[in-house]
């Protein structure tokens, strides 16, 4: 017995099917029982339902359903071109389809929107294999909108890896405020202080409408100022020259609280002597001056508030400017023991967990999961966990030291489960995509809350054991 096949007459044929829908409208009307009409034109194309519930879910859900469009026999686009959907639909009747630079980001969209998995990560390749600086910040904005991690990290890496090009663009203007904190907080390539502060500063009038050319009035100065107060914090003032650091403060653009600091720091005739004086003040109100880039390759931190306060409770220099991202469950896989294959034994770990529901929390472990036999409690006095993003009771950033009492049972080692802190404080099942939050057994809870309340369990999380995870970062050495 032999097989044949020919599946390029196949894709022609019903290539051709589709494509010579109104040539010969009366004979093959019956053959076609559903239109999908693009509303910017009124473009109708005809189509059949076992072909679009077959390439994807969005329809065979549509069409399961027995919803509005259903019974109508027809769907009205409104948020795409006509070539988009002409395109989409040969693809969906001959596997073929022409990708470019016009038209990658409308196709990921709409492949997106209505759920064409392998289209997706056809054009999610070809994007990231051409990625050019006049489209990259519109491909970070839907790659993020949309969860496009491994798009979404490609954008980042392209950007940051032609930091010193990108920012004497148009396109630069164009970043977010929480994407360009993330790439300034993780850039690492040699680059002008000076010039990175002027081009911060076109930002924030480029973001506040504020014309770049003209003199500022008080008003627009004031706007421009609340614009950049979070972005500024990542320039590091004292590799300016007293040159340019009289030049910024005569422009008086950026933010009172650190120009009064600039000001004390221009007036003393070292770093040394600087050093001395904050000694006797407060450190952490000047700490800016001397800011640390430090690499943080977070899809889960974004926010550089969360940044800076992760580095401020871990208080180790060292480690934040060495450590690395050793797993990803969504890039690693969601699997206990590949976690325990690549993280344990590796010392000082930090380890961040989001959930479906956009909690944020995790811990800190100076002394890491130490390979013994498994199922034994590690002993570490200066573990904490944490809370970065609690929508639901509304909560700033905490850290949650470890009870006196309990610093033996810090976290314990078992291979067939995830990370886990005190007793139950923050467990993750074998999955990795369960768990519970046992909050307040080993660690500290927050004033005022009672362990075993229905709040102390639902802080961390949002509820003690119905949470799901979406990503868990794991960081060492």
């Amino acid at each position: 017995m032999e097989n044949y096949s020919n599946l390029e007459k196949l894709s022609n044929d019903l290539k051709n099917l589709f494509q010579n829908q109104n040539q010969n409208e009366k004979e093959e009307e019956s053959y076609f029982d559903f239109e999908i009409i693009c509303e910017q034109n009124k473009t109708s194309f005809k189509t059949h339902k076992s072909i679009l519930s077959s390439r994807s879910e969005y329809f065979k859900y549509l069409f399961n359903s027995k919803m509005k469009e259903y019974q109508e026999n027809k769907l009205i686009l409104k948020d795409v071109s006509s070539s988009i959907i002409s395109s989409i639909l040969n693809y969906f009747y001959s596997g073929k389809i022409e990708i470019n630079l016009e038209n990658a980001i409308q196709i990921l969209f709409f492949s997106s929107k209505y759920l064409i998995d392998e289209l997706i990560e056809i054009t999610s390749n070809f994007i990231k294999n051409n990625l050019r600086f006049e489209t990259v910040v519109d491909i970070l904005k839907l790659s993020e909108a949309m969860n496009f991690n491994q798009l979404l990290d490609s954008s980042y890496q392209f950007i940051l890896e032609n930091f010193n090009e990108f920012i004497k663009t148009p396109f630069f203007l164009e970043l977010e405020e929480n994407h360009l904190n993330l790439i300034l907080l993780n850039q690492e390539t040699e680059s002008n202080e000076f010039e990175l502060f002027q081009s911060i500063i076109k930002w924030g009038k480029h973001k506040s409408n504020i014309n770049q050319e003209k003199e500022l009035e008080k008003e627009e100065k004031e706007k421009l100022q609340n614009q950049i107060s979070n972005v500024i914090n990542t320039i590091r003032f004292i590799d300016f020259s007293n040159e340019e650091l009289q030049d910024i403060l005569k422009e008086d653009l950026i933010p009172n609280q650190i120009s009064k600091k600039l000001i004390q720091f221009q007036k003393l005739q070292n770093q040394k002597e600087f050093i001395e004086f904050i000694q006797k003040e407060n450190q952490n109100q000047y700490s800016f001056i001397f800011k640390s880039k430090f690499k943080f390759d977070s899809t889960i931190i974004k926010d550089i508030e969360y940044a800076n306060k992760l580095q401020e409770w871990i208080n180790n220099d060292e480690f934040f400017s060495k450590m690395k991202k050793g797993f990803s469950a969504k890039r690693d896989g969601f699997d206990c023991k590949k976690w325990h294959d690549i993280c344990d034994n590796k010392g000082k770990t930090l380890i961040i967990i989001k959930t479906k529901d956009n909690f944020i929390f995790g811990g800190f472990t100076q002394v890491g999961w130490i390979k013994p036999n498994s199922g034994q409690w590690i002993l570490d006095p200066n573990a904490f966990i944490f809370s970065l993003r609690n929508d639901k009771n509304d909560r700033k950033p905490e850290k949650f030291s470890i009870k006196q009492s309990r610093e033996k049972y810090a976290i314990w080692y078992n291979l067939n489960a995830g990370p886990l802190f005190g007793g139950g404080d923050i467990y993750l099942n074998s999955n990795l995509e369960t768990g519970y939050a046992n909050f307040g057994n080993t660690y500290h809870l927050p004033n005022g809350i009672k362990y075993g309340t229905n709040i102390a369990e639902s802080y961390l999380a949002g509820s003690k054991n119905k949470w799901i995870v979406d990503e868990i970062e794991t960081y060492f050495i």
